[in-house]
């Protein structure tokens, strides 16, 4: 009879690189270090209600080619210019994948888009990634799945979000009182606002748990906890939560919880029922909201690419249109640009 009592459905256990050993290899900038300061600096000024700046939280709903990240960026580029005296623009530069059951779980998770997961790779283009986009200027954002992580791309971060199937997790809590970012807690999937007040709570305070240290090993993790958590609103089972009654509500049972009543809008997701096309209205919404003297609403959040829709990983990848998103469909550029645009003038 056998013995064996442990990982009898393991295939297999392989070393990733240490975190400090793939930043000593792919170090920061000290440029970068001043775009991520920089950006994080003007996001918490405007959560803090000390700026009368709109955060735009834009870009493709995951990174499946680095090419076409960089090419999206460039485009944001000369957008940025445009409309940087009213708007903090920051790329969603999205690169893990959280599943309702099965499907392609991000860059990092499978880089080559094909089930073979090669991690260490994947974590070497993101990391490569966002150093480039950070190298245009361009704030980056991003949702943090898999709790460790960050300690391989968080210093690369200017903002971040807990998803909507996260959001009452308390890992992921605990991992965001660490986190030196603001960092959005989504509302759940099923659209209650209870997990997120309780998630803003634990996340603003000190907390100790398990993780990874710098150099791979593991470790016991203390924080003092992360002053700049806040409500995204993102719709949910019963419908969406963009409109004016729906965010007065949210904000309302924010204060009553006693956290910060600070709250950016998602304009995709349940929020544009799941309809790409609708996305520009909503976010016209969010915006005239703002404009009309909501100042806890502070941002709103785009799925966005350069093609608009989405399509399905082929095998050969050489026939799949450029610039479209692999999960949920996106608004194209031309789109995104006409309404970041027409933002900027109504907020100034």
């Amino acid at each position: 009879m056998s013995d064996k009592i442990t990982d009898l459905n393991v295939l297999f256990n392989v070393p990733l690189p240490a975190p400090a050993l793939l930043m000593h290899e792919m170090p920061r900038s000290a440029e970068q270090a001043d775009v991520v300061q920089g950006s994080r600096e003007r996001i918490e000024a405007i959560l803090h209600g000390e700026s009368d700046r709109f955060i735009v939280i834009v870009g493709p709903c995951s990174i499946h080619d680095p090419a076409q990240g960089i090419e999206y960026a460039k485009k944001l580029v000369e957008l940025n210019e445009k409309v940087k005296d009213r708007l903090e623009i920051v790329m969603r530069v999205y690169f893990e994948k959280p599943r309702t059951s099965i499907g392609w779980k991000g860059l990092i998770m499978d880089p080559d888009l094909d089930g073979t997961a090669n991690l260490a790779e994947g974590l070497r283009i993101a990391r490569n990634l966002l150093g480039d986009i950070l190298d245009l200027g361009i704030p980056t954002s991003t949702e943090f799945l898999d709790p460790i992580t960050p300690q391989y791309i968080a210093d690369l971060i200017c903002w971040a979000a807990i998803g909507a199937r996260t959001v009452e997790s308390q890992t992921h809590r605990q991992m965001a009182s660490g986190l030196s970012m603001p960092v959005g807690f989504k509302n759940t999937t099923y659209g209650g606002m209870s997990a997120v007040v309780n998630a803003l709570k634990a996340a603003i305070a000190p907390q100790t748990f398990f993780g990874i240290s710098a150099e791979g090993v593991a470790s016991m993790v203390s924080t003092k906890g992360n002053a700049n958590c806040h409500t995204v609103l993102r719709g949910g089972d019963d419908g969406p939560n963009f409109d004016a009654e729906s965010v007065s509500s949210a904000i309302q049972n924010l204060e009553k919880g006693g956290v910060s009543q600070a709250v950016v809008v998602d304009a995709s997701h349940a929020n544009c029922s799941k309809d790409f096309t609708k996305m520009p209205s909503v976010f016209e919404e969010i915006v005239a909201q703002r404009a009309a003297g909501n100042r806890q609403l502070v941002g709103a959040m785009l799925e966005s690419n350069i093609v608009e829709g989405n399509q399905k990983i082929l095998d050969d990848h050489s026939e799949m249109t450029w610039g479209q998103s692999v999960t949920d469909p996106c608004i194209s550029w031309e789109t995104t640009e006409e309404i970041i645009l027409k933002a900027a003038e109504t907020l100034r």
